[in-house]
């Protein structure tokens, strides 16, 4: 398979429940898809310190404090309300957000297409921040709207992974295609 030469394209978002059990275990629920993925921008967050030394940078050293951003989709589904936010639905299917709704971490999995093949995400240990709520009047056309969630990946506490990525091979076309079923684990310990 031919390598990408240039990158565009965002789909396949999802996020999946972290769990953390007795002793730190992590698990993951199955992953909640999220239609209508606009945009995604994620940066590195992190410091570099440079130290000098014979009138030059002698030694340089950055620290990985993960990513954080902005993921534009069409509208938030009311699965990641309740799963992710805390929200909670009562029984007359009104959704209800209160002070003191608890937001869970969670893993955050998407896919950027290539002129080649696509490459496919996870990020390990994930928290959001409250959407802004927003609409628009009808003017000459209708505009769709659209949510934007502020996303923090962190490393996770028990291996200090922060994300993995993959692109289809001829080795691993069934782990690429299973990719989004469950939050990609690796068999290599760091």
């Amino acid at each position: 398979m031919a390598n990408n030469k240039v990158k565009f394209g965002l789909s396949n978002v999802v996020m999946a429940k972290m769990n953390v059990g007795e002793g730190g275990a992590i698990t993951y629920d199955t992953p909640i898809a999220i239609p209508g993925a606009v945009n995604l921008s994620l940066e590195p967050q992190g410091d570099t310190n440079d130290f000098y030394a014979d009138n030059v940078i002698y030694f340089s050293s950055s620290t990985n404090q993960g990513y954080e951003g902005d993921l534009e989709i069409a509208m938030i589904p009311d699965s990641i309300r309740t799963a992710i936010m805390g929200e909670h639905k009562d029984t007359n299917d009104v959704y209800i957000e209160t002070a003191d709704d608890k937001f869970e971490n969670f893993a955050f999995g998407f896919q950027i297409e290539g002129d080649q093949k696509g490459r496919r995400y996870w990020y390990y240990n994930c928290s959001l921040t409250r959407p802004n709520t927003n609409g628009a009047t009808i003017e000459a056309s209708k505009e769709p709207q659209t949510d934007t969630l502020t996303i923090k990946a962190m490393a996770r506490l028990t291996d200090h992974k922060v994300r993995t990525f993959i692109e289809p091979t001829e080795n691993n076309v069934a782990v690429y295609n299973a990719f989004f079923d469950s939050v990609y684990e690796s068999q290599l310990s760091i």
